[in-house]
């Protein structure tokens, strides 16, 4: 059976996947691969369109009855928030417009995290773009400040703009938890063993792509050709880590404390104790 899944374009993604959508790991499952920004595939997460999608965390809460959050293949990790820039430093964003990449977006649910605390008054119009328009909207005066992720974190200077805050490292001082970003969740109803079979492969990927960076650079420069591929690298660097390979403890802590903060500020509905576990793999498989 050839599953379907959804990811960006973005280095990470093309990073971790690439040895498993090329056929590379062996035993693996065929995958019918579409390239979509996070806005789109946390829509069809929410519409249980595909097998497998890369959301975001701040998705969960209206999809886990239907998904399984994988304890791999995400975007989770310390020094690597969202940030809030803007043309001018320290400009009050109350009543301000705001671009951000998705309302279902770890990004958006970390800025609303922050305003609570930063604007009191309130911001005005949030305004939902492809992450790669907003840093050109801020810059042209189109929004007031822009919401960004990924690559942004290295390249905003280069588009005059400020950093009015850093999410993550917000998230950090007040939580002591890492940042929750980018999920993998695949349909329950697959089965427990297909589930264990794609967490493996996507393991297995990721150890491919680590012991050889360069097998998966073609896939990569494809999906990210006007990146610097210095800025790729870091891209790569900064996303793909010891929680890429397996969430564990402290990864699915650091989850269930965003998850669990957003709902008792109205955020998001909350979730049921179990809704983060994987199921057990079964007997022999």
């Amino acid at each position: 059976m050839t599953l379907r899944i959804a990811y960006s374009p973005c280095p990470n993604d093309t990073f971790v996947f690439d040895a498993w959508a090329h056929g590379r790991v062996p035993g693996a499952p065929p995958i019918d691969v579409t390239f979509a920004d996070i806005d789109l595939t946390n829509g069809l997460a929410e519409r249980g369109e595909l097998d497998i999608l890369k959301v975001s965390y701040a998705v969960l809460p209206w999809v886990l009855d239907e998904y399984a959050l994988l304890p791999c293949g995400g975007a989770l990790g310390r020094g690597c928030g969202p940030l809030v820039l803007t043309r001018e430093p320290g400009l009050d964003l109350t009543g301000r417009t705001v671009a951000v990449p998705s309302e279902r977006s770890t990004a958006y649910l970390l800025f609303r995290l922050w305003a609570a605390e930063r604007v009191p008054g309130g911001v005005g119009e949030v305004v939902v773009l492809p992450f790669h328009e907003i840093m050109p909207a801020v810059r042209d005066g189109r929004v007031d400040a822009g919401l960004v992720i990924h690559e942004a974190r290295f390249t905003y200077p280069s588009y005059g703009l400020h950093a009015l805050a850093d999410l993550g490292a917000h998230w950090e001082s007040t939580t002591s938890l890492a940042i929750p970003l980018g999920a993998i969740i695949a349909k329950r109803s697959l089965g427990a063993g297909t589930l264990h079979r794609i967490a493996d492969t996507i393991r297995t990927s990721v150890r491919m792509a680590w012991d050889d960076p360069e097998a998966s650079r073609p896939y990569v420069r494809e999906h990210a050709q006007e990146m610097d591929p210095a800025v790729a690298d870091q891209h790569i660097g900064l996303y793909v880590n010891e929680f890429t390979a397996h969430l564990g403890e402290s990864g699915h802590a650091a989850v269930r404390g965003l998850l669990t903060r957003a709902a008792a500020e109205g955020l998001v509905p909350p979730l049921a104790p179990d809704a983060l576990e994987f199921p057990e793999r079964p007997a022999g498989g």
